[in-house]
Order: structure tokens, then sequence, then C-alpha cells
């Protein structure tokens, strides 16, 4: 079989690049050895975000009387249906991306796919079959796995990555997250949501500690009021899983502590899937660790490209899906604009939600730039107050020399799809006084991003 793209992986990097590819005339095969939407929709963001969303309204039902709602009885959060509604969603939208497949004609190769010494691509079938295909370009995008720590050996009962945390038989009564990534954060959020006693164990500072400190203290602070013992700059050392419980010695500041818990879930990040793909055999060069790319994708063999999770850059779904499309549209001959990794949105999908774009202020400092900074509570925004969530706030970053955006930091609720309006306003290389200046509904959660830039510039009006 000859293509003129085959593509090793069907996560939201390949899939992407597949369809893109098709679209613009290419003959595409797509190579993939377990299901279709690889981890991201099946094990990933989709079915997290069914859980989440799962535990958001039981936290209503719960909280109905502050709406006005009396519900006679109490709700009960039921693990098994939850679980249930989150493999059901993730089954639904594989389907809908194998109809996408069949709409534009690409052909599905189920087995595990392997470079050759000749830049083939060979397949080895689930009955242990093999066979070579050809094509004249070929994108790996193998995607990544739950990352393993020498202390912490995930044994899938005792102590899971984040796979098993989506399919667990029962509700365990008590967990310790280790890692407040996003994966940890919301682990941690749902499981507390629906009455596991949860401990989130995290190495720096603050939890999500990538993101502006300012936001990593407030959802400490969220965390801590709905019931999770967050503890940061700790350690696990060890853990003991001989037991009925697992014994997990943490060191903190203060000494150490042991916790008892019926389940560890391991969430400190992920790691590529770069071995046993054919890189030795077909030349491709990694470096740290990650596939070596140019900022078109090609790797260090031509006609040989590698994108999402195991090229340098951010692990995002939407980061592997943009350079699916850079990457087979500079294929086809099309003047393609390289991505600007420090454009990227990162959105963690907790109660309240966290979501951000460029730098921190902290990093802007070190940067050496003069600074307007701007922030605006939702606790004086009209549509937070009544849709009962006033928790959280929006901070813009701004170059007080030019007014460029810099970066933005929002915690609260919806802010996750607040935050693409500043991704397209950095993009267009929009400033402070423009972000006043575009009139935003009333009344929504929007606003709060009008009124943080107008802060910045001393034109607040209400707060």
């Amino acid at each position: 079989m000859n293509y003129d793209l085959i593509v090793i992986g069907s996560g939201p990097g390949g899939y992407v690049a597949a369809i893109r590819a098709s679209q613009l005339g290419m003959k595409v095969g797509i190579v993939e050895k377990a299901e279709i939407g690889g981890v991201c929709l099946n094990w990933g963001c989709i079915p997290t975000k069914s859980l989440l969303k799962s535990a958001q309204v039981f936290e209503y039902l719960n909280h109905a009387q502050d709406y006005g709602i009396s519900i006679e009885g109490k709700a009960t959060a039921d693990f098994s249906a939850m679980i249930k509604r989150s493999r059901d969603v993730a089954a639904g939208m594989s389907k809908g991306v194998q109809f996408l497949f069949k709409k534009n004609k690409i052909e599905v190769i189920e087995g595990t796919g392997k470079l050759t010494k000749d830049k083939k691509v060979e397949v080895t079938r689930g009955d242990g079959k093999k066979e070579t295909i050809e094509a004249k370009n070929v994108i790996l995008a193998t995607g990544a796995r739950s990352r393993q720590l020498p202390n912490l050996p995930q044994d899938g009962k005792k102590i899971i990555g984040y796979r098993k945390a989506l399919s667990l038989e029962k509700q365990p009564e008590s967990m310790v997250v280790v890692g407040s990534g996003a994966i940890g954060s919301e682990f941690a959020y749902f499981y507390n949501s629906i009455g596991t006693k949860v401990t989130l164990v995290e190495y720096l500072n603050n939890v999500v500690p990538l993101e502006d400190e300012e936001v990593s203290k407030q959802l400490g602070r969220s965390f801590k009021k709905s019931g999770v013992k967050v503890m940061t700059s700790s350690e696990v050392t060890s853990v003991d899983t001989s037991g009925d419980k697992v014994k997990v010695v943490v060191k903190t500041k203060k000494g150490e502590e042991t916790i008892e818990a019926d389940i560890v879930l391991s969430a400190v990040g992920i790691a590529p899937n770069i071995e046993d793909i054919g890189l030795e055999d077909a030349g491709v060069e990694v470096e740290k660790g990650r596939v070596k790319v140019d900022e078109y994708y090609q790797t260090t063999v031509k006609g040989i490209y590698a994108i999402g999770d195991i090229v340098p850059g951010q692990a995002l779904a939407h980061v592997a899906s943009a350079e699916g499309i850079i990457c087979v549209e500079k294929i086809a001959g099309l003047d393609v604009e390289p991505l600007n990794y420090g454009n990227i949105p990162a959105c963690t999908y907790t109660t309240p939600e966290v979501a951000s774009v460029g730098m921190s202020e902290k990093a802007a400092k070190e940067a050496g730039y003069e600074l307007k900074v701007g922030k605006f509570p939702f606790s004086a925004s009209g549509k937070a107050s009544a849709a009962g969530q006033k928790e959280g706030f929006v901070k813009l970053i701004f170059d007080a020399k030019y007014g460029e955006v810099l970066g933005a930091h929002m915690i609260g609720a919806n802010v996750t799809e607040m935050i693409a309006e500043i991704v397209s306003a950095r993009k267009l290389e929009t400033t402070g006084h423009e972000i006043i200046k575009a009139v935003h509904p009333h009344p929504t959660m929007s606003e709060a991003v009008m009124e943080a830039a107008a802060a910045a510039y001393d034109e607040v009006i209400h707060i």
C-alpha cells in the first residue's frame, strides 16, 4: 500500500493532521494500535471532563437551597454510573472521529507502527502478523503515558495512574494524589467532591505550580475550603502497599508524616512514547528525551515528521492539533507560519477553573518589562453574583511602554472559555486600551476581562 502520508497515532495530533492532509488532497493512512482518538479522547481530556461535570452537577444539587430550590431527600453520588457515563462519552467521541475518517477517505490501519531503516512503516497486527507500508511522508504522533517515579511504582491496584483513575471499580474512601498539575488537581477535585477523603501532595511551593502565583494560592485556598488536605513543599519518600491500606510517607518542612489511604494516584507528569517506534533504525535523532524537529516538525530525516507530546513544547492536546495542521500544510507546500509557543493557553478544569496564557507577573518582571497589572475580582461581577460563583479573579499583565498584553491569568467559573479572547488579542497584537474599548456584553463573566484591563490603566468602573 502506498500513501502520500502515513500518520502513526490517532490522538488529537494524529487525527487532526490526517484530516487536514486529506483536505489538501493527500492519500492518507493512519496507524492505531488501540482506540481511535488516542489517549486524550479515550483516557484523558474528554472522559475527565465528563467526570468533572458529574461532580459539578452533584455539587449543584447539594447547594440547591442556595438557589431557592428545595429537594426532598439527599443527593448521592453513584460512582459506577459516573464512570459509565464518562466511558460512554469517550466512546461516542471516538465513533465521531471514525466517522470523520470515513468522510475524509482516510484508511485506518489497525496495529502498532514502527519505522524501518528504509523509511517505510512496519505494522504489527494484533495477531502478530506484520506488513510493510510505504508513504512519501510519515508523521509520528505516538503521544505519551503516565510518568513513573522509582519511589512510586504503579501497580494498577493501590498505586495508579490517570488511566486507572478513570475506570476504578468502586469509589475509594481515601486517596493521596501526588502532583498538583492539571491532571492531579482535576482528579483531586473530582474525588473530593463526591466524598472521597483526598490529600494532595505537591513538591513545589504551590498547587498548579506553573500558574501565576496569585492564581496558585487562590486554588490552594479553594481546595482547602472544600475539604482537600493540601500539602505543598512536600515529597513522597516511600509507600508501603503490604497492608489493606497504602501507607504513604511524606517529607514536609516540619518533618515526616505518614498518611494511610485506599489509593495513591501518581500524577507527576508524562513520559513521551518514543520507544520501539524505530527511531534508531530510521536515523531519527532524539534530544533530551524528545524527538528533534525543526519549526515545521521535520525530524533529522527528510520525509519523517513528529508532533505532539514526543517533541519539545507544551504537552497539550490543542498544541498537538496545531502542530499537526502546520506540519501537513508545510508538506503540501503552503505558506505556513510557525507556531508561537508563547501564546498557548493552559486550562485546568477544577472548580474554580484555571486558565492562563503568556507570562506570569514574576516572569515578566524577570524579563525586564515595566508592567501595568490589572486585577478584577468576580465578587464584583453581576453575572458571577447571579450565578452564585463569586470566587476568583481575572488578572492581566501589560507592557507599560507599548501596551502589549504580556499575560493573562484567570481563576473562576467558565474562565477556560474566556481565555481564548486573550489568545486572539495577543495574536493580533492588541493593546490594553483596545481591550478596554471593546464593548463586552453585560452581564457576563467575560466583562471581567475588560474591567481587569481598565484596572491596569486606572480606568476601572466597578471596583
